[in-house]
């Protein structure tokens, strides 16, 4: 079960920023500025942000796992067909087609996990969830940015797209039906839900610092890309790929976050994770490439231990209409991708990387004072 919920979490996000490891090409190949490449990585954000409630009501009306095998198979085409893009335009057209179908993974695969188990099992299968999704991320950029030094990044999407078909089959044959799962297919009864969700803590709260997380992670792995591209570093879209391998600390960090979470609360874990991404992202200042590197790597391991206790937080108390209150955390969570992708775009082509690093930081500052004054203390010492 913790393979199948790892690898359906890999492939939901396998497609979302592979696109990072080429901007430099694109850039050249589409005579694009910085805001330009910015939004196309930030165009499937948005859409997952768009998305994310919706599906997460309809899928309290219809099930789980035949939605999350649907959207699935409704990925691979407009992945396939980003390799026909003629312009930026239409580049980030379907990449904000890949976008509606991921909640369709993400959300629901959240909710299956909240009905199906309990207690310790359930924050052990949050984390190979994103694990999952931290090993995706990292397996985008870097397939993407070898196969295009050995076949172009068209064909490369070609490739990608037919991966993604062998998750909907993975899924389809692998993963268990619902036994916990109850319809509610009453659209007044998922719109009082909503309301209610709307003036939850526990759900504004993990909203808001989702948006927080996604905004510093999508604009320092997006602009780090421009930044290593040029002097005095100079970096091909393959070593660019290979500089993503600091996302598999953590795979390993996240799992261990289960035993932060049990021992020191959600708040807790969060405030100390949210001061050790701060840290990174300074580091990524110095100029030695190493230095790069280690304050990438240290930035990120802080964001997935953060997004790991936000999950983990709404899963726990949060208990009617889960599906609906996990679209709502990823509705804040991409919106804060969207505005990271643009906000940082502006800043770089303005102040270059430093000015950008400047922008993270403070919005790092507000994401601490959410966990500091916002969070409050769990129902369950599992979370």
């Amino acid at each position: 079960m913790k393979l199948t919920i790892g690898l359906i979490g890999m492939f939901a996000f396998l497609q979302v920023y592979s696109i990072q490891a080429v901007l430099p090409v694109l850039m050249a190949d589409f005579s694009a500025t910085e805001v330009q490449v910015g939004m196309v990585v930030g165009a499937t954000v948005m859409a997952i942000a768009l998305m994310s409630p919706f599906l997460g009501m309809l899928s309290d009306a219809v099930g789980r796992k035949s939605f999350i095998v649907g959207a699935l198979l409704f990925l691979a085409i407009p992945t396939a067909l980003i390799a026909q893009s003629p312009s930026i335009g239409w580049l980030g057209f379907f990449r904000f087609m890949q976008g509606l179908s991921v909640p369709g993974i993400t959300v629901v695969t959240i909710a299956y996990i909240g009905e199906e188990f309990k207690g310790r099992a359930l924050t052990e299968l949050m984390s190979f969830y994103v694990s999952g999704n931290v090993l995706g991320g990292f397996l985008g950029r870097f397939l993407l940015g070898h196969l295009h030094e050995l076949i172009g990044w068209r064909l490369g999407y070609y490739l990608m797209a037919m991966l993604t078909l062998v998750g909907a089959l993975w899924a389809w044959k692998m993963l268990p039906t619902s036994r916990c799962f109850e319809a509610n297919p009453n659209f007044r009864s998922a719109v009082q839900t909503l309301g209610e969700h709307l003036t939850n803590r526990y759900v504004v709260t993990a909203c808001l610092l989702g948006a927080c997380v996604l905004f510093s992670l999508v604009g320092c792995f997006t602009f780090i890309n421009l930044h290593l591209a040029k002097s005095p570093y100079n970096l091909s879209t393959g070593a660019l790929a290979n500089i993503f391998a600091v996302y598999l600390i953590g795979v390993i960090i996240t799992p261990l976050s289960t035993t932060l979470l049990r021992r020191f609360g959600s708040a807790r874990t969060v405030r100390v994770a949210v001061m050790v991404s701060m840290f990174g992202v300074l580091l990524t200042l110095v100029t030695p490439l190493w230095g790069v590197i280690v304050g990438l790597a240290i930035m990120s391991s802080g964001v997935f231990i953060t997004q790991a206790a936000t999950i983990s937080y709404i899963a726990v108390n949060v208990k009617k209409g889960r599906s609906l209150a996990s679209g709502l955390y990823y509705m804040g969570y991409y919106a804060g991708g969207t505005l990271g992708a643009w906000l940082c775009g502006i800043t770089y082509a303005r102040g270059q990387w430093s000015l950008t690093v400047w922008l993270l930081l403070f919005v790092q500052v507000l994401a601490l004072l959410v966990a500091s004054f916002g969070m409050i203390k769990t129902k369950s010492r599992t979370a």
